[in-house]
């Protein structure tokens, strides 16, 4: 092994220096880049402008819910200036105008039960000040026109053809040889009732036409009611098409529909509705209503969820929310649907359980909270929570259930056997069956059966087997000879002295009486075609056709 010299002053594991030694800048150099990166003009289309960012208009800014005004109100008129008012009542925060045919809402249709118990901001109009010398538009005045422009008038419009001006549908529809008159009530300005033929007409066009009003969550608006009149200008039916939260009560938004526009609704299919003007409506007499230029904010309701709810305690209300953790959801609302349903698959459903969870997930919380509110009034029923986007509701203790419990249910009033002899109700309540219960629509559906020859109502219960399948046998035979049976055609000559006119006055119908009640009857015949009456062959194009026919 080599040794190494000792050389005074080296040591080989000595330590690193304490310090770095001295930067030298002489004695450094840069390493430069081997292939310098060019630099290209970037296109200005690529230029990111920094243009300071627009403010927000005012008008859309919602104060309330940035601030913690809290007021507490009463019944009565909380503010004022000379005859216009904000007013709390029973129908929640309304305002009065003077000369106003009603009191204006934001909403119409979608007022909770109960009364308001404070405001999230000063009572203040959302219609312009008398003072205003225009209608708000949000836009500068345009400069005075030298232009007469006349008023729009529905009874003489202009002439079909005429540029820049869309299609204007005439009043009507009116039988021949009358004319449109001025009204000033409802009733006036409806007319006569209309008929099928007229119904089926007037629907038709619009129901593949996109042009509608689109009803929401906030249900009939104010506004809304000048967009209607303004699709009367030009058409004489407007679609409406609701979605949301309204569509759990059609019948509330008919109601006010027709009480508020003063149309008349002609047809109903879901949650589109089509309202008709009326017979002798005229744009120009309209009635006009001034336009909220913001929307209020809504004021504060009491809780919907109480801790001991009504006719249960504390303890009672929570395990009864411990048991809807672990129940099953009857159905899952989607949303903006349309829920027609809801309230009788709720009652339904309480007929099995004494809660009833409906799923509402992806919805937003102010919707299935109005959703509770509405279901707790149209059941009714007690609201649990909402918890996990959830509707959990207990029936009560003064449930009653929609089966009923009569014997005589379960029976029609008079049914027949298969030898065609009717027999009375109690007569069969005498023998010795077992009674169940059946709800109303399946008590009609078994009457319907019976009536038709399609069920067999067995007057004697115990029968032996043989007998029986004589019975079912016998019964089948008649059924089949019902199902494959049309009825006769009768023709005489005193038929062909009746006129046509008899023959549409026939098919007047009480439209009065036509309401969201009986759209369901109503719905399947709307747009069937009408059976002919006259056989085949008697026509005279058809006796021309003979003759002209080679032999």
């Amino acid at each position: 092994m080599a040794r190494m010299p000792s050389l005074p002053g080296l040591h080989l594991f000595s330590s690193l220096p304490s310090a770095p030694p001295p930067h030298d800048p002489s004695s450094a150099s840069t390493p430069s880049t081997p292939i310098p990166i060019p630099k290209y003009p970037q296109p200005k289309s690529r230029i990111l402008r920094t243009n300071p960012p627009k403010p927000p208009n005012p008008a859309l800014k919602t104060f309330h819910r940035r601030s913690k005004y809290y007021k507490p109100v009463k019944d009565g008129v909380i503010s004022s200036h000379g005859d216009r008012a904000v007013v709390i009542g029973d129908s929640g925060v309304s305002y009065l105008l003077p000369d106003a045919p009603f009191e204006f809402q934001y909403s119409y249709s979608e007022i909770p039960k109960v009364k308001p118990i404070a405001i999230r901001e000063p009572a203040f109009l959302p219609f312009a000040p008398p003072t205003m010398p225009r209608p708000w538009t949000g836009k500068a005045p345009l400069k005075s026109s030298k232009k007469k422009i006349p008023v729009f008038d529905s009874f003489n419009p202009p002439p079909p053809g005429t540029k820049g001006v869309k299609q204007v549908e005439m009043p009507g529809p009116f039988p021949l040889g009358k004319y449109p008159k001025e009204g000033k009530s409802r009733e006036e300005i409806l007319g006569e009732p209309l008929k099928n033929w007229e119904i089926r007409m007037l629907v038709k066009p619009h129901l593949s036409h996109n042009r509608q009003v689109n009803l929401g969550r906030d249900g009939l608006t104010h506004n809304m009611l000048e967009l209607i009149h303004s699709h009367w200008k030009r058409q004489r039916v407007c679609k409406v098409r609701c979605k949301g939260v309204p569509t759990v009560d059609m019948d509330n938004i008919c109601h006010h529909l027709e009480e508020k526009t003063g149309g008349k609704i002609i047809h109903r299919v879901g949650g589109v509705l089509y309202l008709f003007r009326g017979r002798n409506y005229n744009y120009r007499t309209r009635p006009q209503y001034p336009v909220m230029l913001w929307k209020p904010a809504a004021p504060v309701y009491p809780k919907l969820i109480q801790e001991a709810p009504e006719g249960l305690t504390i303890e009672e209300a929570n395990e009864l929310r411990m048991k809807g953790k672990n129940l099953l959801p009857i159905c899952k609302l989607a949303k903006n649907g349309v829920y027609i349903s809801l309230v009788n698959d709720v009652r339904h459903a309480f007929e099995g359980s004494i809660l009833v969870k409906v799923d509402c997930t992806g919805m937003h919380e102010s919707d299935y909270k109005k959703l509770g509110a509405k279901l707790k009034e149209l059941v009714p029923c007690v609201l649990l929570s909402f918890d996990n986007e959830q509707i959990l509701m207990w029936r009560g203790k003064d449930w009653k259930s929609d089966i009923s419990e009569d014997p005589s249910a379960t029976l029609p009033s008079q049914a027949r056997t298969n030898d065609g002899e009717s027999i009375e109700n109690g007569d069969l309540l005498h023998g010795n069956h077992q009674t169940i219960k059946t709800s109303p629509k399946m008590k009609l559906l078994w009457e319907k059966a019976i009536d038709s020859n399609k069920a067999l109502l067995l007057n004697e219960i115990g029968l032996a087997p043989d007998d029986l399948l004589e019975k079912v046998e016998e019964f089948e035979r008649i059924s089949q000879a019902t199902e494959h049976s049309y009825p006769a055609l009768i023709m005489s000559s005193e038929d062909d002295s009746s006129s046509p006119d008899d023959n549409l006055e026939s098919q007047d119908h009480d439209e009065s009486n036509y309401s969201s009640d009986d759209d369901e009857d109503r719905e399947g015949d709307l747009f069937d075609n009408v059976n002919p009456t006259v056989p085949m062959g008697s026509l005279p194009v058809d006796i021309i056709a003979k003759k002209l026919r080679p032999e």
